[in-house]
């Protein structure tokens, strides 16, 4: 059996850096904002036209109506006129928004860099545990293998973070934490509404 630990010591850091009250790892951060718009529902959304590919592709993927808006973004940017925060390139000491889904990166060319993962920040407890569920084909309670949970009644993804990731990620943490990480934004990706695919 897996043991999860790991992954909620590490939850429990990243949320208190960023001033949230809880956190819910996931295995990359296209993954977690995927749960939050599954969790959410939103019918349309726009798209800044510079992000990762992933952003559009997983509107396409949830078959979300969605359109390119050209946006100066600094920090992280909202989806559309959801809560959801694409915040995979910020790092800030109680830099959580309020009232929010803030989706946060750990792939290998982020600040906190473990090679893949990402986490979901919020304040909102049902959120969280709907979310924790989705994470992780349905379960919430990890202390047990999936063959003891019957009464398993949400229907969820294979999207956890591994404990070796959240392993990772608690050994890189304590040297990182006071570290400061010039502000990025926009400029850092291309014009996607140029690309082939999304014309």
């Amino acid at each position: 059996m897996i043991n999860f630990q790991k992954n909620e010591q590490f939850e429990k850091k990243i949320s208190k850096f960023y001033g949230s009250k809880f956190a819910v790892s996931t295995d990359c951060c296209t993954h977690a904002i995927e749960l939050c718009l599954r969790l959410k529902k939103p019918k349309k959304v726009t798209c800044p036209n510079h992000t990762y590919l992933s952003i559009p592709m997983t509107f396409e993927k949830l078959k979300i109506k969605w359109k390119f808006k050209r946006i100066k973004w600094e920090k992280y940017y909202y989806i559309g006129n959801t809560r959801i925060i694409d915040a995979a390139v910020f790092w800030k000491k109680n830099g959580y928004v309020k009232k929010s889904l803030m989706c946060l990166s750990f792939q290998k060319k982020k600040f906190l860099s473990l090679g893949k993962g990402g986490m979901i920040l919020t304040d909102n407890y049902k959120d969280f545990k709907k979310l924790k569920k989705m994470s992780y084909d349905g379960r919430y309670d990890l202390s047990k293998t999936w063959v003891n949970q019957r009464n398993i009644s949400t229907f969820g993804f294979h999207y956890y973070m591994t404990p070796e990731t959240a392993q990772k990620g608690l050994s890189k943490f304590e040297n990182m934490k006071k570290k400061y990480e010039r502000y990025k934004d926009y400029t850092l990706y291309p014009d996607l509404s140029k690309f082939k695919i999304f014309k």
